[in-house]
């Protein structure tokens, strides 16, 4: 319920900002994830090609509802005319020709990327690369129909893809507006270096959920409430991972899930990348890899089935609010992105419910003040180490409130949060503020 319908506002001027995405497209992507998953369980289909069928199942349900009940294509927000046209195909066509230049220029900087670093073409990421060098033939040739019928209908179709293809093109194609290359570039390089890292985790993580056998749950009375535990969070997380992934094939105008922005700060994307591999710093071995010495939570708490139980639950609770945050983007989630302002779900509780959700789950599960040989120097380090990892995700939120904030959605959402959000408040009641 939005605050101004609430009977305890004072006025209107305390209602938060309308949502951008609304709850339907969540649930219909749930339920078509669901589904698919159960039929897959059911026939024991845990291949590589199940897992992507897994997105598909979860995306097109999703992309019905925008069209169909929410109608996101009639958005003003698309930039699309839908009165008929406001070009001639012959007139689309000239502005087409230079903005398919500039495409798939782009697209072909981004196949020389992949072809060059090479753990694009180890481990998960090699099926991702096969995914992707497969679809090359069917998207170049989808793309030429799609960008003309767009451009007859977009009221300014001379965007970065344009700017790309007069930089590309040259002469009578015109000089490109200042700064629109490096929007149209930094926008897909979002997509490609997350999109790429998606497709390598998704086939590893819809196997995970189809490996379970729920009878072995119960096998062992004093392990079950762990089982169970590590059960849930492995299924959170593939709803986690599908509804990312199909935010980052779908950024399309006519569905309202484009790109406005890509974050033009150095700092988000230093501080984005280094999350993530190659790059990440936090992962075994790493720099910042706070395991070393330290069991999980299960461990210390074995001989106390009452507390895994409560413990397990709790970590439950933190993957659904992680996943919760994921889902609540509908067809837009994305780093580095702004795609519209989120206002609803976990986002009335918090600026930042993933990254606060996920870093409790990192200190509720690693324990990492305790060491499994009694050592203090370990625990010390890795309590440290956890807490550089912790403070890493604090100037990720930061570097993305910079990007947002040139969008007045964004300042009166972070105003409101600031006077009625629940986690803002509690910490500013922590800080002595309140």
């Amino acid at each position: 319920m939005n605050p101004a319908d609430s009977p305890s506002s004072p006025s209107a001027a305390d209602a938060c900002p309308a949502s951008a995405v609304s709850h339907g497209v969540g649930l219909a992507g749930l339920g078509g994830l669901a589904l698919w998953t159960a039929i897959a369980w059911h026939y024991g289909m845990d291949g590589p090609h199940a897992g992507i069928a897994a997105v598909f199942a979860c995306g097109a349900p999703m992309v019905l509802w925008s069209l169909l009940v929410d109608k996101v294509h009639r958005n003003p927000s698309t930039g699309i005319d839908w009165r008929g046209g406001i070009r001639t195909p012959r007139e689309a066509f000239d502005i087409s020709i230079v903005k398919l230049a500039g495409l798939w220029a782009t697209w072909g900087a981004i196949a020389l990327f992949y072809g060059t670093a090479r753990w694009y073409w180890e481990g998960h990421y090699s099926y991702a690369m096969s995914l992707l060098t497969w679809a090359v033939i069917p998207l170049v040739a989808l793309s030429i129909p799609y960008v003309i019928w767009l451009d007859r209908r977009l009221i300014d179709p001379k965007d970065g893809a344009y700017a790309m293809g007069q930089w590309i093109i040259g002469g009578a194609a015109g000089k490109p507006a200042e700064g629109a290359i490096g929007d149209h570039l930094r926008a897909w390089g979002v997509k490609a270096f997350f999109l790429a890292f998606m497709l390598s985790i998704t086939p590893a993580n819809f196997a995970n959920v189809i490996g379970w056998r729920l009878a072995d749950l119960w096998l062992d009375p004093l392990t079950y409430p762990v089982a169970l535990a590590n059960f849930l969070i492995t299924v959170l997380f593939l709803i986690d991972v599908a509804f990312a992934t199909i935010g980052y094939m779908l950024t399309m105008k006519p569905l309202d899930a484009h790109i406005r922005s890509a974050n033009p700060h150095v700092a988000g994307w230093v501080a984005a990348l280094i999350c993530y591999p190659p790059f990440v710093l936090m992962g075994g071995g790493g720099p910042l890899d706070y395991h070393r010495g330290t069991a999980e939570w299960s461990v210390w708490l074995e001989h106390h089935p009452l507390l895994l139980s409560v413990w397990g639950g709790l970590l439950v609770l933190l993957t659904g609010l992680y996943a919760w945050a994921t889902v609540a983007f509908g067809l837009r989630f994305s780093n580095l992105t702004h795609r519209g302002i989120l206002t609803h779900g976990p986002y009335r509780l918090s600026r930042h419910p993933a990254y606060l959700s996920k870093n409790l789950f990192w200190w509720c599960s690693v324990l990492p003040f305790l060491s499994v040989n009694g050592n203090w120097v370990d625990a010390l380090r890795n309590c440290t180490l956890l807490g550089i990892t912790s403070a890493v995700y604090y100037w990720r939120a930061k570097t993305e409130e910079q990007h947002l904030s040139d969008d007045p959605t964004y300042r009166a959402y972070h105003e409101w949060m600031a006077a009625h959000g629940i986690v803002p408040r509690l910490f500013d009641w922590l800080r002595g503020r309140r």
